[in-house]
């Protein structure tokens, strides 16, 4: 063998696979420049062999024209510092030099500042054909065909075609939560899809329109945005929809999204995860994008910061409120509203007025009724006890046990149980945990239990469920209050350690609107 330097146009077209290496990332390129120019309206048209972009954004010039495509040209950044302070989403200036090489590529611009167009084609070198003018409104349209047509393999090698539009369509759903005041209007063989302007809640329910806007409880402080579904009423069977994002581009963080999961996987039921977006706006100089061509991944400064600071916000935003006031015409979705309008935030004043089937405690709330299910209730507040203060008691008369592996005798001892042996095929417990004092007859088969469970957090769930109230346990009404303010003041009121709500609420303007007590005065006696 012998070393030899690669040609030029060899360097030149492998560097164009790396950066456009689908259908896909002329998408996020073009969208990615649009955005730098300040473009508040995105026209985007999406065919099979190519796409057609239009903005309202800067406009360039025909003399920025004649250079756009050329490698390595760009406004965004001019001396080596500015490397490690990237303040847009695009920044190396390759991205439409590669098109023209994979692709038939014409850009059309207009400055607002002047009353002509200008249109010019590019080779496959990135040099402009002349000038033409052209009618066109300020800011620039760019037309990508026949992607691919010289690169047989790689067209061969794509998704097919609905894997290639869901792809587009997910990373449009992201970029457009990082920026809310864009207006989208997507096109698609035989479909159009548009999002409008607005806020980020406003957003959210239009890229997921399952969800209510009173069912997104949003997050903000300082280089922080938050938003997530309230999780006693919206999750999903995949973690697919965490979407975290920093400096207007949505990213793959996964230490990040392992640790959102841990915190809400005592929300959730089983098997279920969150709807979440955070939007971290952090100082340039702290984020590294030169990590991979497509920019979804980073190197960061004080990752272990910004984690607990999302988490933090998290907890912060876990609080209850009174219901909203919507009202609902028709008298058969007023289950249905109760159960979608409770907010999180403040902590009401809740009465207790009687206990049903001895299972429900019935609450006066000052804006209407709650219904709340004593057993998951308690089993909230036993869970969070647990995990701040897990305290034993000792027994006058130790609790004897079967036959335990030592697998099962090690996790005993380490949640401060530790068995000794009592006599052949037994074993003698003299701890218990607090929460089971009054439960004698259930101390063996807790203990047992506990022994199964693989870590603290599993054998705190267990062992909050196992002491709390049973339905089916009658209940005083000082008892029942003593409960209501108890799990009021939990830091996650809304599911139990297994993800299940814990209460119904009604609001007082839906009771009105089923006893139709909006009707003026002198139709009824009703007051």
């Amino acid at each position: 063998m012998t070393l030899h330097r690669l040609a030029p146009e060899l360097i030149e077209r492998m560097a164009a696979g790396e950066v456009i290496d689908s259908l896909g990332a002329v998408v996020r390129e073009l969208v990615e420049n649009a955005l730098d120019a300040q473009a508040t309206h995105l026209h985007l048209r999406v065919e099979p062999d190519g796409v057609r972009l239009a903005d309202n954004g800067a406009g360039m010039t025909p003399e920025m024209l004649t250079l756009a495509a050329t490698p390595h040209t760009t406004s965004k950044i001019q001396h080596p510092q500015d490397l490690h302070r990237i303040r847009t989403l695009g920044f190396r200036g390759q991205a439409l030099y590669s098109l023209a090489q994979l692709a038939d590529l014409t850009i059309a611009s207009r400055c607002a500042a002047t009353a002509q167009g200008w249109q010019v084609q590019y080779d496959a070198q990135g040099q402009a054909h002349p000038p033409k003018p052209v009618p066109l409104a300020p800011g620039t349209v760019v037309t990508v065909q026949r992607l691919f047509a010289n690169w047989p393999h790689r067209q061969q090698g794509l998704p097919s075609w609905p894997q290639q539009l869901r792809q587009i369509q997910l990373w449009i759903q992201q970029m457009a939560l990082c920026h809310p005041q864009v207006t989208w209007q997507v096109e698609f063989p035989g479909k159009t899809w548009h999002l409008w302007p607005g806020t980020l809640r406003e957003r959210l329910t239009q890229i997921l329109p399952q969800v209510a806007d009173s069912q997104w409880q949003i997050g903000q402080e300082e280089q922080l945005t938050l938003a997530f579904a309230l999780p006693d009423q919206h999750h999903r069977p995949r973690p697919d929809r965490i979407w975290l994002a920093v400096n207007g581009r949505c990213v793959e963080w996964p230490e990040v999204h392992t640790a959102i999961l841990q915190h809400f996987q005592r929300l959730l039921p089983r098997g279920r995860f969150p709807l979440l977006f955070a939007h971290f706006h952090l100082p340039p100089e702290q984020v590294d994008w030169h990590r991979h061509p497509a920019k979804t991944q980073l190197y960061l400064k004080n990752l272990e910061h910004w984690q607990a600071k999302l988490l933090h916000l998290c907890d912060e935003s876990l609080g209850m409120a009174p219901p909203s006031k919507t009202d609902y015409p028709r008298v058969q979705k007023l289950m249905q509203v109760a159960e979608t309008t409770a907010r999180y935030h403040a902590r009401p004043t809740l009465k207790a007025l009687a206990q049903i089937h001895r299972t429900y405690i019935l609450a006066e709330h000052p804006a209407g009724l709650w219904l709340v299910e004593q057993h998951i209730a308690h089993e909230r507040v036993l869970y969070e006890q647990l995990q701040s203060h897990w305290r034993g008691i000792t027994l006058d008369s130790p609790v004897i046990l079967p036959p335990l592996s030592p697998e099962q005798v090690e996790r005993l001892t380490q949640y401060g149980l530790p068995p000794e042996p009592f006599g052949p095929q037994q074993w003698a417990v003299r701890q218990i945990p607090q929460v089971l004092r009054e439960r004698p007859e259930e101390w063996a088969d807790a203990l047992v239990e506990l022994s199964h469970c693989t870590d603290r957090e599993q054998a705190t769930v267990n062992l909050a469920c196992r002491s709390a109230i049973r339905n089916g346990t009658e209940l005083t009404l000082p008892q029942m209050q003593t409960l209501l303010e108890q799990w009021q003041s939990t830091q996650a009121p809304r599911t139990c350690p297994h993800g299940r709500p814990i209460c119904l609420t009604l609001a007082e303007t839906q009771l009105a609107r089923f006893f139709r007590r909006h009707w003026v005065i002198g139709k009824s006696y009703g007051i």
